[in-house]
This record gives C-alpha cells, sequence and structure tokens, in this order.
C-alpha cells in the first residue's frame, strides 16, 4: 500500500459499504460478512419481464443494508459506492450471459442533478462501462422534474407518474443497438418500461434493464 493510501486509511478509514462498519483490511469496501449475508436474488429469480425490455436483472433485494447504503449513495452523496455496485452488476451479466453494444442510464432531471450535483445512475453506468470496455451512451434527457416513484402510491400512479417525462438525444446512437440500461433500484418497473418504450421507439434493437437491487413484490 502506497504511503499516501496509508496515511488516508489512517485517517479515514475503510467503512462497509453496505453495514458501515469499519473493515478489517485496509481498502477493503465491502466486509465479509455482508458479502455472505446480504439479500441476494437467487440466480434462477435474477430476471423480471417489465414491459419494452427484453429482461430486467437485480442481484440484490432493496430491503436493510442494501437499502440504507442506497439512500446513502443518492442522498448524501457517498459517490465512491458507484464503483463498487458496478461489481455486483458486472456478477451479475456475467451469470446470465448478457451480450450489449453499450451502455446507457436512466437520467435525473437537470433540477434534481443541479440540487444533488450528480446522477446516481450514470455514475453507475460509467462505473460498469469500464469493467465492461463498453461505452457508455447518453441516450435520454428527462424532460420534466416529476415527484419522486416513491410518493407516487401503487403501479398506476406510478405509471401516471412518469409518462412522456424522457426523450432521446440522438436516435442515431440508439437505432439497431443491444442497449443495457442502468438504474438504482426497480420496484413496480414504471421508471425502467417508460424510459425503455422511448428507445424502443428511437429504433433500439433490444434493451436489457439492470438494477442494484429490487424489490421483493
Amino acid at each position: 500500500m502506497k504511503l499516501l493510501d496509508k496515511l488516508l486509511e489512517l485517517f479515514f478509514p475503510t467503512r462497509c459499504a453496505f453495514c458501515h462498519i469499519l473493515t478489517r483490511a485496509p481498502g477493503e469496501k465491502v466486509c465479509a460478512r455482508c458479502l455472505k449475508m446480504l439479500p441476494y436474488v437467487s440466480e434462477d429469480g435474477q430476471r423480471q419481464n417489465i414491459q419494452n425490455l427484453d429482461t430486467v436483472l437485480s442481484p440484490l433485494y432493496y430491503e436493510g443494508s442494501v437499502r440504507d447504503s442506497l439512500i446513502r449513495y443518492k442522498f448524501h452523496s457517498v459517490t465512491s459506492y458507484a464503483e463498487i455496485y458496478a461489481d455486483f452488476l458486472l456478477k451479475c451479466i456475467d451469470e446470465n450471459d448478457i451480450f450489449c453494444d453499450s451502455i446507457t442510464w436512466v437520467p435525473v432531471s437537470r433540477r434534481r442533478l443541479r440540487r444533488r450535483g450528480y446522477d446516481q445512475s450514470r455514475l453507475m453506468a460509467e462505473a460498469l462501462s469500464k469493467k465492461l470496455d463498453l461505452p457508455c451512451v447518453r441516450c435520454l434527457e428527462k424532460v420534466r422534474d416529476n415527484p419522486p416513484q416513491s410518493r407516487s402510491g401503487g403501479r398506476e400512479a406510478r405509471k401516471k407518474n412518469v409518462r412522456d417525462v424522457y426523450r432521446s438525444l440522438d436516435d442515431s446512437t440508439i437505432k439497431g443497438q443491444h442497449l443495457l440500461l442502468v438504474d438504482d433500484i426497480v420496484t413496480t418497473g414504471s421508471t425502467l418500461s417508460e424510459a425503455a418504450g422511448v428507445l424502443r421507439k428511437a429504433g433500439a434493437a433490444a434493451i436489457v434493464g439492470i438494477t442494484l437491487a429490487r424489490s421483493r413484490q
């Protein structure tokens, strides 16, 4: 370990990205207990059928320490988690033998981007693109700052809440492409479905969604 890394570890010891407890080994991002005990989705249950997508993959359930971790990531600027999450996404992709030409993401609105300072799904997509050595392409723009899905109620209300909030930026970067569409969480699937529908209209040949976590419903 380099001297700078040792000093950083001394003054800012690494905490597990999930349970947030100090890790035993310097630089260890996820503790051994969490690696064993996280709420993993079984390999045969990782795929979900959601309208406008060929399939949607998620390695973890959105509960317990996974939920806590994503809250820190999205709302408390712990952007370093993007690299850690990308490792879980990569494993899920490998297990499901997924092919794609390029990677994109479900964007936040300009207003939310200004307020938060970063787009959490974009960071995950960019981290994953480096691991897969594939281009990460901005395909979509969010044109309306709709209320958060978590405040929108049931399935039909969530569909209505995201209707027509996305548009494609350049159809030529989408047409004929096999796309991997990244988001952080999937619950009812309304957000992913709406974003993928825009990509379909722009000519995408195939779309696989992938999120770090999913609800059990």
